[in-house]
């Protein structure tokens, strides 16, 4: 939602001001321009990205108006997961878990929880991590590191797209220079012509410049840095689950400190209140 509003504002701003100055908009309407600058941006992207960075760009250029966002419900759902895994596992014992993790879209423990399952990324970490747990007797330390290098490898991954469109924003003052010295080739070629038609030549090499320079630092950047937060907020989300992983581990499945171990990792502004998980909990173990 913010994004959108961004957009409008910014335009509100530049636009606005310029008509408020008096200004004729459709001077700012330079086509061939726009072709040159975000057409060269865009082979830039191409020639400096490989394909797998081209589709995340594309992927997380279409949810940034309708991403969904971490927030304290996406908290509070996965540590009601994390809860009852525990309490499976410290009720019957880390085995009985087995057929849960190895067929997890069939398993009814999970199939409460598809608001969180049904993300690849959350299924494939939490079922690949208790099936460790099960097949090897690895230190807690140890553990930690192996769960460390899953996260960091995806967060790596996330941010990709990110540091792709902003390298797309830092060219584009660049690309808008390269538009206005073409423009201002032309308006050379053609010194011959009446002064007005020299001034719309010379305006229009500028409008290059203008687009190029607002385009980066209004558009594009901002992009990136917003892409670059959902990419923290979901790391930040990742870590949750892998803290309340790692104390259920370290203790022997006590399910109390590993559930309040993965709430107090939960950012301020979305951390569920210890009232809150205790009535969740309550409230679970009714429909048990």
């Amino acid at each position: 939602m913010f994004v959108g509003i961004g957009v409008v504002v910014v335009l509100f701003a530049v636009v606005g001001g310029f008509m408020l100055e008096h200004g004729n908009i459709a001077l700012l309407w330079q086509p061939i321009e726009m072709l040159i600058i975000f057409g060269a941006a865009f082979g830039g992207l191409l020639i400096g990205s490989p394909a797998s960075v081209v589709k995340a760009v594309f992927r997380d250029l279409s949810k940034l108006f309708s991403g969904h966002a971490v927030n304290k419900e996406s908290y509070l759902e996965v540590l009601m997961l994390l809860n009852s895994i525990f309490y499976k596992i410290k009720k019957d014992g880390l085995i009985t878990i087995e057929e849960d993790v190895d067929n997890p879209q069939k398993s009814k423990l999970f199939e409460k929880h598809k608001g969180v399952m049904h993300d690849p990324e959350v299924s494939i970490f939490i079922c690949d991590t208790i099936r460790t747990m099960i097949t090897a007797n690895y230190p807690p330390h140890e553990m930690e590191a192996l769960m460390d290098l899953d996260l960091d490898t995806n967060h790596h991954e996330r941010m990709e797209s990110a540091h792709a469109i902003e390298k797309i924003a830092d060219s584009l003052p660049g690309l808008g220079i390269v538009a206005a010295v073409l423009g201002i080739v032309l308006t050379m070629n053609n010194l011959g012509e009446p002064a007005e038609v020299l001034g719309a030549h010379i305006g229009a090499a500028l409008v290059g410049t203008f687009l190029g320079v607002l385009a980066c630092y209004g558009f594009v950047g901002p992009i990136a840095v917003s892409i670059g937060h959902k990419a923290e907020a979901r790391q930040t989300y990742m870590n949750v689950i892998k803290t309340g992983l790692l104390a259920a581990y370290a203790s022997d499945f006590m399910v109390p400190f590993a559930v309040e171990s993965a709430r107090r990792s939960i950012p301020a502004g979305e951390c569920p209140t210890f009232s809150e998980v205790e009535a969740a909990i309550k409230k679970w173990k009714a429909k048990s």
